[in-house]
């Protein structure tokens, strides 16, 4: 008894496509596509950790200007 395999789709702007019926340079394209969504979310998960990085070096810059200014004030 042999299952019966699902058909491949992949949605692209709404509509479900056959993958089966792409041409393999459109079947090349989608996966250009699927991996520049990968880097761009990588990307973006990269600017986070530079973004939280860069205030909490700031804060401690900050922090430690304080303490010079109130050891100067003494």
């Amino acid at each position: 008894m042999s299952k019966k395999q699902k058909e491949q789709t992949i949605t692209i702007n709404d509509k479900e496509h056959k993958v089966a019926d792409l041409t393999q340079e459109q079947i090349g394209m989608v996966n250009h596509v699927q991996d520049l969504d990968r880097k761009i979310g990588s990307s973006k998960f990269n600017l986070d950790q530079l973004n939280i990085g860069r205030v909490a070096f700031m804060n401690m810059l900050t922090e430690s200007l304080k303490v010079e200014e109130a050891e100067e004030v003494k």
